[in-house]
């Protein structure tokens, strides 16, 4: 099992009003550099949100909910210190209630 990080917000706030697109670049920009592979991923409407173990959080958190997840927690860890309003955790995949950590419940139209 994997352990993956994330961090949680309304697509509106993560996708819309945060200038996440540079971030995105210049970090991919870094790891072609380094020649590191991507470990971060914007997931919109997040499947993991409903596992069991999520239901508190999914209730917080305005809908419909985007989630960057990684398994570099400092990238999260320093996401969090740049970005206000965002839920910040961690969850083991696959498991039996989260099978593919990655996946979306948003429709393709």
């Amino acid at each position: 099992m994997t352990t993956y990080y994330y961090i949680l917000a309304s697509q509106k706030f993560l996708i819309e009003e945060e200038p996440l697109e540079e971030v995105f670049r210049e970090r991919t920009r870094h790891y072609q550099e380094k020649k590191q592979e991507i470990d971060f991923w914007l997931v919109k409407q997040p499947a993991f949100l409903e596992a069991p173990e999520f239901a508190e959080i999914k209730a917080k958190c305005p809908q419909p909910a985007a989630a960057i997840i990684s398994t570099n927690q400092q990238f999260i860890t320093w996401l969090k210190l740049r970005l206000e309003y965002v839920v910040v955790g961690e969850f083991q995949a696959p498991s039996q209630t989260i099978t593919d950590p990655l996946a979306s419940l948003e429709t393709v139209s």
